[in-house]
């Protein structure tokens, strides 16, 4: 799990060693990637993860913690099956997935976050966004749902909301999910050929698909503003779609100060 680097961290030796260890689990000794996790050491391991969350889940409950996490990242990258394994064996009295649709004409005449900060966590919830507040500076700024000058507003008043987030007691965790343009690809490829997995794709998939170097200029842009040191960006690299599961959920579990079963 690679944690984004903004303006405010270390540089040098020290930087090079984090790039070192965010690495670890995605590449081999000798730098080339590592083969795709085999089914069987992947569910073992997840039902091991599962057993954490629950351990999480009893944590957050006992504690009135607030927890949000924000899934954010390419078409395809796997952002649904992550939040699904996720949220698999926990209770959904607390453990929530918000996933808004395309805002109603009353919400598009609100300030823009409004619509997402009823779906805030209270004490003892987690709240996962799929997709969030970043649509702004990511398919709406890429597809023209919103002016450029709507976008840099976006941007500059975000990282304010955020810190408003985190001094409210809120635990905000952001991840954003890569995937590689010949993965993307073949899982596009995949979805218009499989008649179980087509109702996932969507024109809006088929349009941005074409546009990949215009997200990755969002994407950057997006990072660059709001990736600050109380609600940093992590960043999960996923065409090993098992192995960028259980990173994430690893990851996650050592952002929580819960006890360990």
């Amino acid at each position: 799990m690679a944690k984004h680097q903004h303006k405010h961290t270390k540089k040098g030796k020290e930087h090079a060693e984090e790039r070192e260890t965010a690495d670890r689990g995605t590449r081999s000794s000798d730098a080339g990637p590592l083969p795709k996790l085999k089914r069987k050491p992947y569910e073992q391991e997840m039902r091991r993860l599962h057993g954490e969350l629950v351990a999480m889940q009893e944590w957050v409950k006992s504690s009135g913690a607030k927890i949000c996490i924000v899934f954010e990242g390419r078409d395809t990258a796997g952002k649904g099956g992550t939040i699904k394994r996720i949220t698999e064996r926990v209770s959904p009295r607390v453990f929530r997935v918000a996933a808004l649709p395309a805002p109603n004409e009353r919400e598009r005449s609100q300030m823009y976050i409004q619509r997402y900060i009823r779906h805030f966590p209270s004490a003892g919830e987690v709240v996962i966004f799929d997709r969030s507040w970043y649509n702004r500076a990511g398919v709406e700024r890429v597809m023209g749902f919103c002016t450029p000058e709507q976008t840099e507003r976006f941007l500059e008043q975000a990282p304010e909301v955020e810190r408003a987030m985190v001094e409210s007691g809120i635990l905000l965790i952001k991840y954003w999910l890569e995937v590689s343009p010949d993965e993307q690809t073949r899982r596009l490829e995949s979805r218009m050929d499989d008649p179980r997995k087509v109702w996932k794709l969507t024109d809006m998939d088929l349009k941005s698909y074409s546009r990949w170097y215009d997200y990755s200029r969002a994407r950057d842009a997006m990072l660059a503003a709001s990736d600050t040191p109380w609600a940093p960006w992590f960043i999960a690299r996923t065409d090993d779609k098992k192995r960028g599961r259980l990173n994430i959920i690893t990851h996650l579990l050592s952002q929580i100060p819960y006890e360990p079963f």
